[in-house]
């Protein structure tokens, strides 16, 4: 594994846990990571990577060893936190921003909020979420308000190795080892030898805003900079995306994701084979050959 270096970094009042890979004085790329993870995740894709870049990616606020916030969690905060970690690390200039499912959003999003900063973004499997209604908005407030009486928790396990169980469980491609490692960032052994996830389970807490489709994609169209998106052939979150108004799916499931592609001025799309939603897990070679190809073109 290529070596990386942690860090402690104070963002917006919050220390965050930074890691960073390769020569400081390469290229720089911003990696975000997706829900329920750590930036730690993006170590296989790194080690695949045939160049040497200044690879950086935190834990966002909550997850890992990133603080946790008082008050819950809101997705601009996951935005304005990455604005402030490029801002420590490449205040000049315009960078390379890459992220996984939902970090995919946060990237797309300040890709078209902060056009100037960003060179080229990429998305792994993160395409929106489906759209949702007006009348959608008293069900989803009633149902945080719920939830806020009753805050969720995470069950602890027996060890590490019954982490590295769960995550095969959730990801049958995932080799022994890959989920060895994952487990030991994702999850950290008590005195008593029993493992508890490091992330903040307020993130369980469901949202209480309504997601509209249009406000994502207006954000979109101002992106300048090319654009990247990168499918599991195998994931579940393009079919998440391509129910038709009339129930039916279409041809290879990805109909939805080309339709919102659409609202970008340069976007090109690639489907990794043999890979699912946690593709940079099952396959990092492949998407690291993706993304490599990307970014170093003309």
């Amino acid at each position: 594994m290529k070596p990386a270096r942690s860090q402690r970094v104070p963002l917006r009042g919050l220390a965050h846990h930074v890691l960073t890979w390769g020569d400081p004085d390469a290229p720089k790329l911003f990696l975000v990571h997706g829900w329920m993870d750590v930036a730690a995740s993006f170590q296989f894709l790194v080690d695949a990577f045939a160049r040497d870049r200044c690879v950086i990616a935190h834990d966002l606020r909550g997850f890992g060893d990133s603080a946790w916030q008082p008050q819950g969690y809101w997705f601009a905060d996951y935005v304005a936190d990455l604005e402030a970690l490029i801002d420590a690390y490449a205040p000049d200039g315009s960078v390379d921003l890459c992220g996984h499912s939902l970090g995919g959003n946060v990237a797309m999003l300040y890709a078209g909020i902060r056009p100037e900063r960003v060179r080229r973004a990429i998305s792994l499997d993160g395409f929106g979420i489906p759209s949702e209604s007006d009348d959608d908005a008293s069900r989803k407030l009633a149902k945080w308000l719920d939830a806020l009486r009753d805050p969720p928790a995470f069950s602890s396990y027996a060890s590490l190795a019954a982490v590295a169980d769960r995550l095969q469980r959730n990801n049958p491609r995932l080799a022994r080892d890959r989920a060895e490692f994952l487990a030991s960032h994702w999850a950290r052994t008590l005195p008593d030898g029993r493992a508890e996830l490091r992330s903040d389970p307020r993130h369980k807490l469901p949202f209480p805003s309504v997601y509209r489709v249009g406000e994502s994609l207006a954000i979109w169209k101002r992106i300048t900079a090319p654009v990247l998106w990168v499918a599991g052939a195998e994931s579940t979150i393009p079919r998440w995306l391509d129910t038709h108004p009339e129930g039916e799916m279409g041809v290879d499931g990805l109909d939805g994701v080309r339709r919102r592609m659409a609202a970008i001025r340069d976007a090109r799309l690639v489907v990794i084979p043999e890979a699912g939603h946690m593709l940079h897990h099952d396959q990092p070679d492949a998407v690291a050959r993706a993304v490599e190809s990307f970014l170093d073109a003309p």
